[in-house]
């Protein structure tokens, strides 16, 4: 006998993608359930059936978020062009995401939102923390693929190059929801391109 019940009337994705606006623009502490439950168009009740707690629900946000980052940037330093112009395009990309719209720059969702969390929250630090370690070790494989190609020096030390190309991403995200302008981001991306693949 087939099982009996409403089917699922929602898209996840979209849902987690609405979701993870709110959080991106308000924070963690700041987004209402009922925000959250207007932006999904989901009510309460079926948002915590689907999602859990909100705690649960920003977590989600988070890995959809952190995931796609992966999947970009893997693609985008996939080692089929020279080094400096893959790392410049994830830091272009990187800075048209930070600055958002004309209204606000939006700066790092992992960045802008969980950093704050992650003191109090240690799921929150957790997600946070696999997170920059998942990015960091994509940057430094390519970086090890450019030490054996002879793009960059045999001597370079690829693990750190990659803590501080990971350091400019988290500094453009900051920068960027600070206020700063798209020249200097794009300045300080510039810089930090040509001291890594120097």
């Amino acid at each position: 006998m087939p099982k009996r019940g409403r089917p699922i009337e929602y898209d996840p994705d979209a849902a987690l993608a609405s979701a993870r606006d709110v959080f991106w623009a308000t924070g963690f502490a700041a987004s209402s359930l009922d925000a959250l439950s207007e932006a999904t168009g989901m009510n309460r009740p079926s948002l915590a059936g689907a999602f859990g707690d909100k705690e649960t629900l920003y977590i989600a946000t988070l890995e959809q978020y952190r995931d796609a980052g992966v999947a970009a940037l893997k693609e985008t330093l996939s080692g089929s062009r020279p080094l400096a112009k893959e790392l410049a395009q994830v830091y272009a990309r990187s800075i048209d995401i930070y600055l958002g719209s004309d209204d606000a720059a939006k700066g790092c969702l992992l960045i802008g939102t969980a950093s704050v969390e992650a003191v109090c929250r240690p799921a929150i630090r957790r997600v946070l923390s696999e997170s920059l370690t998942a990015f960091t070790a994509i940057i430094e494989e390519r970086l090890r693929k450019a030490v054996r190609d002879g793009e960059i020096a045999r001597n370079a030390d690829a693990a750190a190059l990659a803590q501080i190309a990971g350091a400019i991403l988290h500094s453009l995200a900051v920068r960027a929801r600070a206020g700063e302008p798209r020249k200097a981001l794009e300045k300080l991306a510039k810089t930090a391109v040509e001291l890594i693949c120097s």
